[in-house]
């Protein structure tokens, strides 16, 4: 194993290192400024204009971007459903859709319905008639549905890639702890060309979100890391920095440790999902590191974020301070994941049936 990134990915994460330089927007209004930069294209075929990238390439762009906490569809748009349409769109589909996607499209995916996150039995239901198949369910904590253009949804027959303003669908923005927005998203009979409908892959997209959300989580705390170094380096008390205290100092090592754990894990969780290798046995090892890296994730991420919170003292809950972005995305991907003992309970098993 050699986790050595390649020129692909270094040159991906300049471009963003580079606009997260020149531009101050971290919502948002950032999104047009990444398409101009071209990254949409990234995991885009050739033929389309785009790098004809990968998963190494993605993942290198969510950790740079969250290790500002930008909240931009990144995530659900490149993480959650291009990566898995790359190989899974009928051309005449793909026309339409990956064109859109370098031009700033939104997408996403919807990956959990109510009390199953990561459902791995949908009960939406896809029923096909003639050259249209009609969809019928419940989704929930769909983030960005709303700006969404095409929402990517598991069924019991399939993927569907179902249209935003398709008649039948409606949305319903749920709370969420920081500036990712999300939705409920229910369809009723919603009818979508019959080419559209994919079979099978709700196992490549649970595996690919996983690994994309473990990228998220990796920049998040390595910013968050970096932001609270800071602020004990420079705040004093006593007339002492802070960081020179003896509790204040064991505590940043032990977010340092956690940081690279998680960095481990999910550096090597892509790794592994990235390689061209169709053995059982590699197909074990791929499950089994992302299993432990959403438990990582659900587990640790949050109680570092509290950590961090805790040695910023009051200034880190004001919303002037940019602490608050970090760890309310952390708590938001912890949630997608579907919790520490939802995830403890995936691992365990996998655990006890080997």
């Amino acid at each position: 194993m050699d986790f050595t990134r390649d020129e692909g990915p270094d040159a991906v994460a300049e471009v963003v290192v580079s606009l997260l330089e020149r531009e101050s927007a971290r919502d948002y209004t950032l999104w047009p400024s990444l398409v101009g930069s071209g990254l949409p294209a990234v995991a885009l075929p050739e033929r389309f204009g785009g790098d004809d990238m990968g998963l190494p390439e993605i993942s290198v762009l969510l950790t740079e971007l969250a290790t500002d906490a930008v909240a931009v569809p990144a995530l659900p748009t490149f993480g959650f459903a291009l990566l898995p349409l790359i190989a899974a769109l009928p051309d005449k589909v793909a026309d339409r859709v990956f064109p859109a996607v370098a031009e700033g499209a939104v997408l996403t995916a919807a990956l959990s319905e109510p009390g199953a996150p990561f459902v791995v039995e949908p009960e939406t239901t896809a029923v096909v008639e003639g050259d249209t198949a009609r969809i019928t369910g419940h989704k929930v904590a769909v983030p960005y549905a709303a700006e969404a253009r095409w929402l990517l949804i598991p069924t019991n027959s399939g993927l569907a890639l179902v249209d935003s303003d398709a008649p039948g669908l409606s949305r319903i923005p749920s709370p969420v702890s920081g500036g990712m927005p999300e939705c409920s998203v229910r369809l009723e009979e919603v009818a979508i060309p019959v080419e559209q409908l994919l079979p099978g892959g709700l196992a490549d997209l649970h595996r690919i979100a996983v690994a994309s959300i473990g990228s998220v989580a990796d920049g998040l705390l390595k910013g968050a890391l970096v932001l609270t170094a800071e602020h004990l380096r420079t705040r004093h008390q006593f007339n002492r920095p802070l960081a020179e205290f003896q509790a204040v100092a064991q505590q940043i090592a032990d977010l340092y440790v956690v940081s690279r754990t998680l960095h481990v894990a999910a550096v090597s969780a892509n790794w592994a999902l990235a390689q061209p290798d169709p053995s059982p046995q590699h197909q074990e090892r791929i499950d089994d590191d992302l299993e432990v890296l959403a438990y990582t994730v659900t587990s640790e991420l949050p109680a570092a974020m509290q950590k961090c919170h805790h040695l910023h003292g009051g200034i880190g809950v004001d919303v002037t301070h940019p602490m608050h972005r970090y760890y309310s995305q952390a708590k938001d991907i912890a949630r997608w994941l579907g919790g520490a003992s939802f995830r403890l309970d995936r691992l365990g098993a996998r655990c006890s049936s080997t």
